[in-house]
């Protein structure tokens, strides 16, 4: 029977944010960011016939929680909401909190659990020397994935140690 042969070998490196990233709009402008600015150096690319942007968005999530309280702040319910795009995530738990239908089902009022939404964007990188690498973005941590040259790494951490939101 015949052995897998390592071809290569690639590489993770995780950034452990010390306090979550405040919001839906600060997470999405440091994404958007790089998508804009480049900051790794990437370049476009040609896979299969198709044209990429150096840097672009290959996957993205969402999720909300709206909480309901009784008169005495027992929480009777959760309901949890998880979309593809931050335009149906805020639509979504918008319409959820503003349902009075649903507060009257529960019999209570409630709020956005803000301090527990999360948020997760990767995006796809191509770097000049050929590689494909991801950066994946949530509140809590960037990592770095799929990538073997050091001068990625090296690159994608001097870009985070000037974004606050990061250190």
């Amino acid at each position: 029977m015949a052995d897998f042969n390592i071809s290569n070998t690639t590489k993770s490196a995780v950034r452990k944010i010390v306090e979550p990233i405040a919001d839906v709009t600060a997470f999405d402008n440091i994404v958007q960011g790089v998508i804009t600015n480049n900051p790794f150096q990437c370049v476009f690319y040609n896979a299969s016939g198709v044209s990429h942007a150096p840097v672009e968005k290959s996957k993205q999530g969402y999720t909300a929680r709206i909480v309901y309280q009784d008169a005495e702040a027992n929480t009777v319910a959760v309901i949890t909401i998880r979309a593809s795009t931050i335009a149906a995530f805020t639509s979504a738990a918008n319409q959820i909190k503003d349902d009075a239908q649903l507060k009257t089902t529960f019999g209570a009022t409630n709020y956005r659990d803000l301090d527990n939404e999360k948020y997760a964007t990767t995006l796809r990188c191509h770097d000049v020397n050929g590689e494909i690498y991801s950066v994946n973005f949530s509140r809590d941590q960037v990592t770095l994935t799929s990538y073997t040259d050091e001068a990625i790494r090296s690159r994608v951490e001097t870009w985070a140690d000037t974004v606050a939101a990061l250190g």
